[in-house]
This record gives structure tokens, sequence and C-alpha cells, in this order.
């Protein structure tokens, strides 16, 4: 649920107890392992991690008012959610961390990039931390800018167009063609 909390102290205060105990503890986690070049604010509703502008001042592509983000924080309806943009990217960040938490024995409940869970003993806020830290603002923000060169040259277009005229497998759609 997005909040209209202005601040992150804000956004703790409307929480119920026992969700801003858990987002507190993860966030101490991801707040100890944060690069410099990171700040913490409210973005998109929830607590935010993003590249500071000095830093990165061009801002995230889809909407450059908006710093580039880096990690999310948010409470759900029925769960609290660690969003990690690097795990967004394919490769070593998130090949990295779907194995490490595995080898916790911790069940994973993740998307493209976001870990949900109901009880913060549910998270594995070592690899959490571990994630963080790994992944410095100026690797990150390379990470991001390979992946906006990628789509620029076409090469995830390269890809939807194979799948568009690879031959179709069944009879039917032999003769619908």
């Amino acid at each position: 649920m997005q909040s209209k909390a202005k601040t992150v102290k804000e956004y703790l205060a409307s929480l119920p107890e026992d969700r801003r105990v858990a987002l507190e503890a993860v966030r101490k986690v991801i707040l100890k392992n944060l690069d410099k070049d990171y700040e913490e604010g409210m973005q998109y509703g929830g607590i935010g991690y993003y590249v500071r502008r000095s830093v990165f001042p061009q801002g995230y592509h889809c909407d450059p008012t908006q710093p580039l983000p880096f990690a999310g924080l948010v409470w759900q309806k029925s769960h609290m959610s660690v969003g990690l943009m690097c795990n967004y990217f394919e490769g070593e960040a998130d090949t990295w961390f779907r194995a490490a938490w595995l080898k916790t024995g911790k069940k994973l409940d993740m998307g493209k990039c976001c870990i949900r869970f109901k009880k913060v003993e549910d998270a594995a806020l070592d690899v959490l931390g571990e994630a963080v830290r790994r992944v410095p603002a100026k690797k990150y923000i390379a990470m991001y800018l390979k992946a906006l060169e990628g789509r620029s040259t076409g090469k995830s277009a390269a890809k939807k167009k194979s799948k568009v005229t690879a031959k179709p497998r069944t009879k039917a759609a032999k003769q619908a063609r």
C-alpha cells in the first residue's frame, strides 16, 4: 500500500507495531551496509534507497524527477517487501542472491526483484545485508547504464522478434499462417 507519508519517520509511525518492528530491523541491516553514495528517503510510497543526485544527477529514466532507485522497503496488506533493483538485472547479483538465500534454509518468496516476507524471522537478514554491501552505487550505476544500453541497441527487441517469427509448432498454427 502506498503511503502518503513525507518522511521515513512518519511512514514508520503509521505502521502497526509488529510491522514497524520488523521493518525497522530490516532497515537497520540495509543502513548498516549501504554505500555512502546512496541515501534513504520516501520514494514511490515507501522507504526508498536511491543514488544521491550529486553522484547520478540524471535520475531514473522512467521518471527523471526521481533519483535512481536502488532498493525499497514497504509494508503491503499481507506481507512486507524489500525490493533490490540490482537483482532485476540478470547476472551476478541476482544469481548470487538466490543461491545465498536458499543456503539459509529459509523460503524465498521473490518476484523479479522483490523479496516478500510475513515476519522478520522469515527474512535472511544477513543475505540482505550482504546483497546491499556487494553493490556500491558506482557498480549499480554501471549495471543500470548497461541495461539501458541494451534497450537502446535493440537487444531486447531482437529477442522478441525472434519469438514472433519462429515457425509454428502445430499443424493448425501452420494452416493459420
